[in-house]
């Protein structure tokens, strides 16, 4: 049995605005599971209903088998960091870890020790005397986490807790984050809109949209094998190319050039004819030149951007546009043509209908 279950959970506010949908997840024990999706999907929300901030308007919500849908955030286990960190301005670093145990009536003793510990596993030992306005972002951060570690509790929830960090500061948390997982083993739900903190963290990522699951499954499985053009275009960084077009004598025009979809329809080709189908690739998928096994298209130049470790080649066929992601000492001139080819197993074809990929 799994240790969360969250059974056909929907939320439904009074004026009748129906956030989340049908909402269906198992979680191990020790998972770190990571909801991803733009503002306004309905992560934050489904998150609360797990801790208990907001009310289940139906559905069913297990905790170790047991139904958890009137319990207090108290009695389910759970400690949550919010996105503003929530420190008591006028206690130190020290205070503020303990403060939760000092609720509980913990011994003056314990709490110490468990202060201490804490702060070591977080890097906050020679900061305990300090005020949160004497800390950086990273810093205050961790107090947070720490403030709810100290409980040991089963749950770990997250929401958002590096959209106020800069770039730098993020990639530090993200490691730091991934490492208290591993050494708590507490089962941790983490919301962020980032498709690259999902990516780097999780066990297994639920992607979401307008309040609907859209796929649940590994980074992996998410990135190479997307249920629909949604998570495509969701999960990797810059997003998936895509064409819209018909299917005419088994063909698809892509930027003027008419590539033959029996490689990747095959027997489903005759069923698709006259039909609107999604024609998709990544940016990193492509080689430069002609290539065998490919579909080799020709593009003008529009823009480049020198990344370092590689170079984004924003290009124009027609008027299709794209981005193409190339070793940095293959970066073309701006207003030059380029030819490129696509490997046939590395394009995603979608129903232009429902947008589902097509097997």
């Amino acid at each position: 049995m799994a240790y969360l279950t969250l059974k056909n959970i929907n939320k439904i506010y009074p004026n009748g605005f129906h956030a989340v949908h049908d909402f269906n997840l198992d979680m191990e024990k020790g998972e770190f599971i990571v909801f991803v999706g733009p503002s306004g999907c309905g992560k934050s929300t489904t998150l609360r209903m797990i801790a208990g901030l907001e009310d289940i308007s139906n559905g069913e919500f297990l905790i170790d088998g047991k139904r958890a849908n009137e319990m207090g955030p108290r009695q389910r286990g759970v400690a949550m960091v919010f996105q503003s960190y929530a420190l008591y301005p006028q206690m130190t670093v020290y205070d503020n870890i303990a403060f939760g145990l000092e609720l509980q009536g913990a011994d003056e003793d314990y709490i110490d020790e468990k202060v201490r510990n804490t702060a070591r596993i977080l890097g906050l030992t020679d900061y305990l005397d300090r005020l949160p306005r004497a800390l950086s972002g990273g810093q205050r951060q961790r107090v947070a986490i720490g403030r709810a570690l100290i409980r040991k509790v089963g749950i770990f929830l997250m929401d958002e807790p590096l959209s106020n960090l800069d770039a730098k500061q993020r990639v530090t948390m993200r490691s730091e984050i991934t490492q208290i997982h591993r050494e708590t083993g507490a089962t941790t739900i983490y919301v962020t809109h980032d498709q690259t903190e999902a990516m780097t963290m999780a066990d297994r990522i639920v992607v979401m949209k307008d309040g609907y699951v859209q796929q649940v499954g590994t980074p992996r499985e998410l990135y190479f094998d997307p249920a629909n053009v949604f998570v495509a275009g969701f999960i990797g960084e810059p997003p998936m190319n895509f064409v819209r077009g018909k299917v005419q004598g088994g063909k698809l025009d892509v930027g003027g050039v008419q590539v033959d979809l029996s490689h990747k329809l095959k027997d489903k080709l005759a069923q698709y004819e006259g039909r609107e189908i999604v024609f998709g690739f990544r940016p990193e998928a492509i080689r430069l030149g002609s290539h065998e096994d490919a579909y080799v298209l020709s593009a003008d130049v529009e823009l480049t951007e020198m990344l370092g470790d590689n170079t984004n080649v924003y290009i124009v066929m027609q008027d299709l546009h794209a981005i193409l992601k190339v070793d940095p000492h293959d970066t073309p001139e701006i207003d030059s043509k380029l030819s490129f080819s696509i490997p046939y197993e590395s394009v995603y074809l979608f129903d232009g209908e429902t947008e589902k990929v097509i097997k």
